[in-house]
């Protein structure tokens, strides 16, 4: 395994552990200026083509952030807690200076809650295949897209208001 392959494993789980930790503002300084944060319900199909459950570009991003750390709103309050478990990382060489990664993650949501808030204290799982497009800007390695592919993306889902 290369040094670069290394950082680039350390910038995967650094993401997993910015999100467990709810540093949210840390996690948007991971991705690039015009990085994408998208869950497509249609794997094959673009960007474009379809309905997702989550695109963000970058001002959507931060806004969900906004949303999540600044205002209670009643998906997440209390708000989430994860933990994302990251394996089978397979970095590959896309272009000059970019590179894709595939893993496979698991991530685990509960909120807390009372018996009044009907679902909370349960824990949620949610599997999926992970792609992120890494480049380097500047000698940082930054997040270009990441693509989560849930597996049950096509069925009836919970409450999506927290960080896959």
């Amino acid at each position: 395994m290369s040094a670069l392959e290394d950082r680039i494993r350390d910038l995967i789980y650094l993401e997993a552990e910015l999100l467990d930790d709810l540093d949210l503002q840390q996690w948007l300084d991971i991705f690039t200026k015009d990085g994408i944060y998208w869950v497509p319900i249609d794997e094959r199909a673009e960007r474009h083509e379809s309905a997702s459950l989550i695109y963000d570009d970058a001002v959507s991003r931060q806004e969900r952030v906004h949303h999540l750390l600044q205002l209670p709103f009643p998906a997440q309050n209390p708000r989430s807690r994860t933990v994302h478990f990251v394996s089978n990382l397979r970095v590959s060489h896309i272009a000059p200076g970019t590179y894709k990664v595939r893993s496979s993650q698991l991530i685990a949501e509960s909120r807390p809650g009372d018996y009044t808030q009907i679902g909370l204290g349960k824990v949620a799982t949610y599997v999926a295949k992970v792609e992120h497009h890494i480049e380097e800007v500047e000698g940082t390695l930054k997040v270009k897209l990441k693509k989560i592919l849930l597996i049950n993306r096509d069925m009836p889902l919970g409450n999506l208001t927290f960080m896959l």
